[in-house]
């Protein structure tokens, strides 16, 4: 395969041409691959106040009472999707679910405290600490390469 880059100063937005005879295997990979690292666009509302959040900055992402969370740095958020529709928008290396009401970005953790019998302790870099679900351990754990 080749690859060109052209560089053009008067390009507002990066553009991709693929040049091939023949939809090969080779040729849907890279497809798939530049879908995957294309993420969505996730807000919130504060006050009132809708903002769009950085997947960076996001520290947890969590249900409680019928309504969906965001935490970042500079406090919560409520979003209008569900956590399974979250779980596909965000990023896959950096984001797990560690329970049924709770996804942690993994750039965002302290440290996991493994001294809890058949659960995992959690504690985030904004101080919160969470625990990850039964169900969600041996995720954990072969994430970590435990």
């Amino acid at each position: 395969m080749q690859v060109e880059i052209k560089i053009d100063s008067s390009c507002t937005e990066p553009k991709v041409i693929i040049m091939t005879s023949a939809v090969t295997e080779e040729v849907n990979n890279v497809l798939k691959k530049l879908s995957e690292d294309m993420s969505q666009v996730i807000s919130g509302s504060k006050n009132g106040k809708i903002k769009v959040l950085e997947q960076a900055d996001l520290i947890r992402i969590y249900a409680n009472d019928k309504k969906v969370y965001a935490v970042t740095g500079e406090g919560e958020y409520i979003l209008r999707q569900r956590l399974y529709e979250l779980e596909e928008r965000l990023d896959a290396r950096w984001f797990v679910r560690i329970s049924n009401s709770e996804i942690i970005n993994l750039k965002q953790v302290g440290h996991f405290d493994l001294s809890f019998t058949g659960t995992i302790c959690v504690k985030l870099s904004d101080g919160t600490t969470t625990y990850v679900s039964r169900r969600y351990v041996s995720k954990i754990k072969k994430i970590l390469g435990i």
